[in-house]
């Protein structure tokens, strides 16, 4: 399946007819936020291909395949139609090494019945640390993620998942994570994980 150049490069972290009033209000909060620069709206799209090329060539040496192999990629995030699946949107304090998501799931992401599956929680949970870890030190994958479910999430529910950045070493950076309600007063999960940035000496084939 091909997708056109207008969908592949839609900002999907911007409010859409799915976002509950809780969602949208604190979206207009961190968007506040950001006036003073104190934080950044980080967009969103179905491919990274569009966005990383120059971040990623060094890895793809064979330019052409590289462009074959993600041509039709989408990030998994991103993959489900409008309000069905993972809807969110991140920003990010460049002075605390903070981004926080606010995040709603869709009904396409049930695991017990009415509540969100550990697998979409945990691809939320990933996603944002892994996009607190590129901002930090580059293009970095997971080495490793632990994650505590304290909570069930309840399906289509608002939750907010803050990340941060605990230590750098070399290449390692270590960071820490938890996913609380709206009102902050309950905890649903916290992780600890472990990025490693790239080596630009090392294929990926």
């Amino acid at each position: 399946r091909s997708f056109s150049s207008e969908v592949m490069h839609m900002d999907l972290s911007l409010p859409n007819p799915s976002w509950s009033e809780d969602m949208r209000l604190l979206f207009d909060q961190f968007m506040k936020k950001s006036e003073d620069g104190s934080w950044k709206h980080l967009p969103s799209y179905k491919s990274k291909f569009t966005q990383e090329t120059e971040d990623i060539k060094i890895y793809f040496p064979d330019e052409k395949l590289m462009k074959e192999k993600l041509s039709q990629a989408q990030l998994f995030p991103r993959s489900l139609e409008e309000g069905l699946g993972f809807e969110y949107a991140m920003f990010h304090n460049c002075v605390e090494d903070r981004t926080v998501c606010i995040f709603q799931g869709g009904p396409y992401l049930q695991g017990v019945p009415g509540f969100l599956h550990g697998g979409a929680i945990a691809t939320m949970i990933d996603a944002t640390l892994g996009t607190c870890a590129v901002v930090a030190i580059g293009v970095a994958m997971t080495a490793s993620l632990n994650i505590s479910f304290k909570r069930p999430i309840p399906l289509g529910s608002v939750v907010v998942i803050n990340s941060q950045v605990d230590k750098v070493e070399g290449r390692k950076l270590f960071l820490s994570c938890n996913i609380r309600s709206v009102d902050e007063k309950t905890v649903y999960s916290e992780a600890t994980s472990l990025f490693v940035k790239l080596d630009p000496k090392t294929r990926l084939t």
